[in-house]
């Protein structure tokens, strides 16, 4: 079979070091049966010994040669798109689950875009494993009070449970990205306060948007234009508030 060349336009990396897939597929933990989607699926590193342990995989991949070579698979079913234009409720019906476990090397510079596609489907998912940039997942899981927590923390962390899991290095693929990787687990949480999403994300974006600033210069003047009558303390940072506040600010804006 021809060698398929990695596309910069879809941000292939390819993952190739046998250690680090047999711990990934260890962290994920396939059980014979369960509903599994894989975004990326690539040259079907993880794809391989993921099928061979769940029976069945669903594979989400948007290159059109790749997409034609999972097809020869048997046992994939194949949803050639951009996942970000994926309805994973219907995928969800298409595989017979009441919850969709979603793994993936997501594309490094779609990752961002692909984790608030998701949210909006978190109901239907029961976990999530995805490999990406270090520096992503270390915004995903930061504490208040540190320079990497910021809007994806907060979005995230409110519905979400999340572990960085294991660290992967630029060696591990073909073509080596110039950034370190890492894995990270996210649970839905359970207890998630009842919020919009929408609106949680204007709220975080504003109070983010001068991070500098205290919050009375930003997110002030939103609850100002909103009429908002309730306490919250702007003299502040964003950086400085917890995910707690944050959305209990939402529930009462």
């Amino acid at each position: 079979m021809v060698k398929h060349l990695a596309r910069k336009r879809f941000g292939q990396h390819f993952l190739t070091d046998a250690a680090i897939i047999d711990a990934i597929v260890a962290a994920i933990a396939p059980q014979p049966g369960q509903a599994m989607v894989e975004i990326g699926p690539g040259l079907a590193a993880l794809t391989q010994p993921l099928v061979e342990r769940l029976g069945r995989l669903a594979v989400i991949e948007l290159d059109r040669d790749l997409a034609a070579r999972l097809r020869q698979h048997g046992q994939l079913d194949v949803i050639e798109s951009d996942v970000l234009k994926v309805d994973f409720a219907q995928v969800a019906v298409r595989l017979s689950a009441t919850k969709l476990r979603v793994v993936g090397n997501l594309p490094y510079n779609i990752s961002t875009p692909i984790l608030f596609h998701l949210l909006r489907y978190v109901d239907h998912i029961g976990d999530q494993h995805f490999m990406l940039q270090k520096e992503v997942i270390e915004r995903m899981v930061a504490a208040p009070a540190t320079s990497a927590y910021g809007r994806l923390s907060v979005v995230l962390q409110w519905r979400y449970a999340m572990e960085n899991l294991l660290f992967v290095p630029p060696e591990s693929f073909d073509p080596p990205p110039r950034v370190d990787s890492a894995v990270v687990r996210m649970v839905p949480r359970a207890d998630a306060a009842p919020v919009p999403l929408p609106l949680l994300e204007e709220l975080v974006q504003v109070a983010f948007s001068q991070r500098r600033k205290l919050l009375r210069h930003t997110l002030g003047r939103w609850l100002e234009a909103r009429a908002f009558a309730g306490a919250f303390d702007l003299q502040r940072r964003a950086e400085e508030v917890p995910v707690a506040e944050y959305v209990a600010l939402a529930q009462q804006a």
